[in-house]
């Protein structure tokens, strides 16, 4: 069984430069992931999800993630939903601002006392959305929260503050029916099987898929197909991996 990252949420923030609103939503995530749950958030790069960062938008599709907006237009939100899944939560610092009672905020570089008490104010949100996602049960298989009668997922029990970019999450995206499509663990797995001894053959790929359907959604009718592929995966690896004489 590859380790996986223990269960953490993902924080993707808004980019807005323009606004001190965006500003804010930086600072509050930064706080966050550096000083009140550094151990339990990954920072999602909202540019590198938008340019198509494979590892970013597979976290934010198999973990839960909290989109913070600065203003009603909700950028983080939408970009993450376009492209991995709905966020578990989400935050908008006018909305905070405005549930506070706070002057605007103002600065791009240099905040006002307005725009510093909501940073503080969303952090802390911020803070209590993490601590109650992660007292859910999640699904990394199938991206959503789970029934609280139904075992948790076992999970690496290491702690690291980190971005979903370099998380340990390893993906590989294959070419499925002229498709493409990312799977987790994929690489993990095969270098275990490697390792192992395990020769390329249909039962060994057949091992392989019943490891993979345990983190990626792999439909009924499509078993066939991704039998095949991982089989052609494996023996790519493992020709790769053979000694040049």
């Amino acid at each position: 069984m590859p380790k996986l990252p223990q269960k953490k949420v993902g924080i993707v923030a808004c980019s807005g430069e323009e606004l001190a609103e965006g500003t804010v939503t930086r600072l509050a995530a930064l706080r966050v992931l550096e000083e009140l749950r550094p151990d339990d958030t990954v920072t999602i790069c909202l540019p590198l999800f938008l340019a198509g960062g494979e590892g970013d938008r597979a976290f934010a599709r198999y973990y839960p993630t909290i989109a913070v907006d600065g203003c009603e237009l909700r950028c983080a939100a939408r970009a993450t939903e376009m492209y991995s899944g709905k966020p578990a939560a989400g935050i908008v610092v006018t909305d905070v601002v405005y549930e506070a009672e706070l002057d605007r905020p103002e600065g791009l570089r240099r905040l006002n006392e307005a725009g510093l008490q909501a940073v503080d104010i969303t952090a802390e949100r911020m803070a209590g959305m993490v601590d109650e996602l992660l007292g859910k049960r999640w699904s990394r298989r199938q991206g959503v929260f789970i029934e609280d009668t139904v075992p948790a997922e076992a999970e690496d029990s290491s702690k690291t503050a980190t971005c979903a970019c370099g998380s340990g999450i390893p993906i590989q995206t294959v070419v499925l029916n002229n498709e493409t499509v990312t799977l987790i663990a994929l690489p993990t797995l095969i270098e275990q099987f490697h390792e192992a001894g395990k020769p390329p053959t249909a039962g060994t790929a057949g091992a392989l898929l019943e490891q993979v359907k345990i983190y990626n959604p792999v439909p009924d009718e499509l078993e066939a197909d991704y039998l095949e592929m991982i089989q052609r995966e494996y023996a790519a690896f493992c020709a790769d991996k053979e000694p040049v004489i």
